[in-house]
């Protein structure tokens, strides 16, 4: 296999993680051997076991649902486009990862609590935007805290599993623009997919996916796309750019698209970063193993921020105005995965 090429997987595994939280040493290896084979040979699993429950879960979606039934002026009164920082609601049509086909979905966008202090100026760091509804910002956090939890027993058991120390990777979240999404996809009669629409891999190390329904497929080695089946109290997790670096492509970066469909639908991604300033490269070790570096380094958050930039509408218009600019060096979007191998769009 190819660095960076996942397997002809046909489907997806599932993968219990209670084990890591286990005391018991050789429960804690399998479970981290077990999401090393899923990272190496598709990119792409579900996880449960992992601790998050049922009321939190619940009261995440709950408060979603409460934010994207008001109407459009009060959401807006939280644009994304009036905050420094990317925070906030996402209307349809902001996003534009494919500029010929609009988007409709809407989304609100939070990450990691910072203060203004302790962001220092660094783009996509500082303090949420907050709605005035009453339990949002205690619904959604929380669950952001469970989230990221998680996220962090993932890096540590990918170390493990790479025989190496269990905070090689850890060490490196601290406060990190790990950004969860709240993301809403209304009911659209009209909604046409077509295969390759979308397709993208995640700029971050990984991401935890809580979908409400089916619509998630990846794409394999050979380029066709598979069904990741919708399992209540499931995460979906994928690797993303970053560790497929990290890992000289040992583990693998894997496009991936959701479906079109007509009926209304939400998703929570936690799209979990390194900190901002962290230079990743290919380990030494994996290089000396492999005998290259498969890949050349990147600064974690100007390659989100460079990605960022160039799919959202009001960034663009920022840049286009000189208020902001692209990161030295900062690659363009569809850089990794192999979607753009085999020739589709993103």
């Amino acid at each position: 296999m190819n660095p960076g090429q996942p397997a002809d997987f046909a489907s997806v595994p599932t993968i219990d993680m209670a084990g890591l939280f286990s005391g018991d040493p050789a429960a804690r290896a399998e479970v981290a051997d077990a999401l090393a084979r899923a990272a190496r040979e598709v990119g792409f699993f579900q996880i449960v076991g992992h601790g998050i429950g049922e009321a939190r879960r619940a009261a995440l979606l709950s408060q979603a649902q409460r934010f994207f039934a008001l109407d459009h002026d009060r959401k807006m009164d939280y644009y994304i486009g009036r905050s420094t920082h990317h925070r906030g609601y996402v209307p349809p049509g902001e996003e534009s990862p494919d500029p010929n086909k609009p988007d409709r979905k809407e989304a609100f966008d939070l990450a990691f609590e910072m203060s203004w202090a302790e962001a220092a100026g660094t783009p996509m760091l500082g303090p949420n935007v907050w709605p005035d509804l009453e339990g949002f910002r205690e619904a959604v956090y929380g669950y952001y805290e469970d989230a990221f939890a998680v996220g962090r027993a993932l890096m540590e058991a990918f170390a493990v599993a790479l025989d190496l120390p269990a905070d090689q990777f850890s060490r490196h979240v601290t406060q990190p623009p790990s950004q969860l999404r709240l993301i809403h996809y209304p009911y659209d009669a009209e909604a046409e997919d077509a295969q390759g629409i979308g397709a993208h891999t995640d700029y971050e190390c990984f991401t935890l996916l809580l979908p409400t329904a089916a619509g998630l497929e990846v794409m394999n080695g050979a380029g066709e796309w598979i069904s990741v089946p919708y399992r209540e109290g499931a995460l979906v997790v994928n690797i993303g750019d970053m560790l497929q670096i990290w890992t000289n492509g040992e583990f693998v970066a894997t496009s991936h698209r959701v479906r079109k469909v007509p009926e209304e639908r939400y998703s929570f991604p936690l799209f979990f970063a390194c900190d901002y300033h962290t230079e990743v490269a290919p380990l030494p070790h994996l290089v000396a193993r492999d005998g290259a570096a498969n890949y050349e380094s990147l600064q974690a958050g100007e390659h989100l921020y460079a990605q960022t930039i160039q799919t959202f509408n009001y960034l663009q218009a920022r840049l286009v105005r000189g208020e902001i600019a692209l990161p030295a060096g900062a690659r363009g979007t569809a850089t990794f995965g192999q979607h753009a191998r085999h020739g589709d769009a993103s």
